[in-house]
């Protein structure tokens, strides 16, 4: 078993409020405030986590660049009290980012829950992926 640091659990803290104020935000019909709070929170959160070393690592892989600068632009955009369209930008940036993690996660659902249109669903993904992969 893995131990989790302090830091960790402080880390699950700060990005399930930032997912929470994320949503909120959303909720509230873009509020500008809540989704850059939720933003930075959620970006704070993934340093504690993960450490402040591999986060950059992750965000400033070269293969990865064009979807960071989306990702990052749109956290910039929300902070300028740009909402709806900085929210567009970062999530298109967040589909590119995590797009090979997309079959993984739904398999993962689809073995827990085992409910037919999510296997269905990540078999599609695992196929395309292997096509453009």
């Amino acid at each position: 078993m893995v131990p989790i640091t302090e830091f960790q659990k402080i880390g699950v803290g700060l990005s399930g409020f930032g997912v929470f104020f994320i949503l909120f935000g959303v909720l509230l019909y873009f509020d500008s405030v809540l989704l850059a709070f939720g933003n930075i929170l959620f970006l704070t959160g993934l340093a504690f986590i993960i450490g402040l070393r591999r986060t950059a690592h992750f965000f400033f892989q070269r293969q990865k660049l064009r979807a960071s600068s989306f990702f990052l632009g749109g956290v910039a955009l929300v902070v300028l009290r740009w909402p709806r369209l900085g929210m567009l930008v970062e999530s298109y940036g967040f589909v590119l980012l995590f797009k090979s993690f997309f079959p993984v996660a739904f398999g993962f659902l689809g073995t827990v829950l085992n409910m037919p249109f999510l296997t269905t669903v990540s078999l599609y993904f695992l196929q395309q992926h292997k096509i453009n992969g």
